[in-house]
């Protein structure tokens, strides 16, 4: 599969974390990186390219920081004018139909401030849920978030951990690893029906948190061996 990155960062260049995420991520092969800041300083997005670039992809991602709850500014934009009616949704709108879409996410905060009880009230799932459902009006198959925590406080080796994890996470996808019918069949998060789950992408063994009750999914070439609860 070939993916592209809608990448969105005002401030790239102070941001540590995403520095060390992004480092040759364009060397994959099968991957676009799309950086919208550098591309569009003015925010005046090319929407014919950008259906283009849309279009030739299997799956996307919005890679952003978590800002205010949301996106960057320019992401919004690009959402606002590039998926139309008719063309991304609504009548005759299935241009993105079938294809794969998750959220890549910088938050600062420690992961226990994004929970019920921490700091946010809330957890990442609960404010990426406009995304995701535009995502599902636009006929795709939305992915738990990819989420760095902790980035105003974290380590150097426990960075390169994240990165290594998501790089693995893209080649897997790339070289059509992961199967994704069979995790909608097992797990009905994928189409939104269980959208607190959250898949924890930075082990091997992949750790599902459905409220209280853990769950672990062992992913590996083309099946998953086994749920257990």
């Amino acid at each position: 599969m070939k993916i592209l990155i809608l990448f969105a960062h005002p401030a790239f260049q102070k941001s540590n974390a995403n520095r060390v995420l992004v480092k040759d991520i364009k060397k994959i092969e099968g991957v676009t990186f799309h950086d919208l800041y550098e591309e569009y300083p003015e925010f005046d997005i090319d929407i014919k390219r950008e259906k283009e670039l849309l279009t030739q992809n299997d799956v996307i991602i919005f890679h952003h920081p978590m800002f205010w709850y949301s996106t960057p500014a320019i992401l919004k934009e690009w959402q606002d004018i590039v998926l139309e009616h008719g063309w991304a949704y609504g009548m005759d709108g299935d241009a993105l139909k079938g294809k794969l879409f998750f959220n890549a996410i910088t938050a600062g905060g420690p992961r226990q401030a994004y929970d019920k009880e921490g700091l946010h009230s809330n957890d990442i799932n609960d404010f990426l849920a406009p995304i995701r459902q535009t995502a599902i009006l636009c006929n795709m198959i939305p992915l738990p978030p990819f989420v760095v925590y902790g980035t105003h406080g974290i380590i150097r080796e426990d960075l390169d951990n994240y990165k290594n994890n998501y790089f693995q996470l893209l080649n897997n996808l790339c070289e059509d690893n992961i199967d994704i019918e069979k995790m909608k069949e097992e797990l009905g998060f994928i189409l939104g029906e269980k959208p607190g789950i959250e898949l924890d992408y930075r082990q091997e063994t992949l750790l599902l948190e459905d409220g209280k009750t853990p769950k672990k999914i062992i992913v590996v070439p083309k099946r998953i061996v086994n749920i257990v609860v």
